[in-house]
């Protein structure tokens, strides 16, 4: 499949990829954009809280340029309906111009069927939002996720995957993908940090990025 390649190729030689894992803590890493993080509180894992607040939130790597590669977190929600949009952002060229898969952690169990099946979301900023590509192309850039977390505030593996046009959505170690859909812009670089909505608070713990070498 397609949306494999990426991760065959990473496999096949070392000499493909370039792993690192920067410490979510060390503030000399990161810009705050829109909002301020704190230190997990609790020893669970090492990582960061975003409160929940206003505005949109992203807390982007510095000096690091991303085309093409995985990006493995685990994050945490909260079961407040409309009030918890945790994710990934990338190809980030300034904080309102990016790509971001999201999560919606209070519809994991909603007793709404339509709203089960939409647990996990592509934008483009600042052209397509969730808004116009759920009216346009209903049902194709949000999906349920495969298997579903036991509820809303328990840790969850995500996995992503970008190559090139394609994105690719992996959630708690699943070989199949929740979702998979074509970035709907033409940008193939920029930076990438961890993404929340507005409002949202939630936890990030145990960031990998796997870059491929250009």
């Amino acid at each position: 499949m397609k949306h494999l390649s990426l991760l065959v190729l990473f496999v096949s030689t070392g000499l493909q990829a370039q792993t690192i894992q920067p410490d979510l803590q060390d503030r000399s890493l990161w810009d705050l954009w829109g909002r301020n993080v704190e230190f997990l509180r609790d020893n669970e894992k090492k990582g960061v809280t975003f409160l929940e607040e206003e505005p949109v939130g992203l807390m982007v790597l510095k000096n690091y340029d991303f085309s093409n590669g995985v990006i493995e977190f685990d994050v945490r929600g909260r079961d407040v309906l409309q009030r918890c949009f945790v994710g990934f952002a990338f190809h980030i060229q300034n904080d309102s111009t990016y790509d971001a898969v999201y999560f919606r952690p209070f519809n994991f169990h909603n007793a709404d069927s339509v709203r089960r099946t939409r647990t996990v979301q592509y934008i483009s900023l600042p052209d397509y939002t969730w808004r116009r590509l759920r009216a346009e192309h209903p049902a194709q850039f949000e999906k349920k996720v495969m298997p579903v977390p036991a509820s809303a505030e328990v840790w969850f593996h995500a996995k992503i995957v970008v190559d090139h046009k394609n994105v690719s959505v992996f959630v708690d170690n699943s070989s199949e993908p929740s979702m998979v859909v074509q970035k709907m812009t033409g940008t193939t670089h920029g930076r990438l940090g961890l993404w929340v909505g507005d409002p949202t608070e939630g936890d990030f713990a145990n960031l990998k990025i796997t870059s491929a070498k250009k």
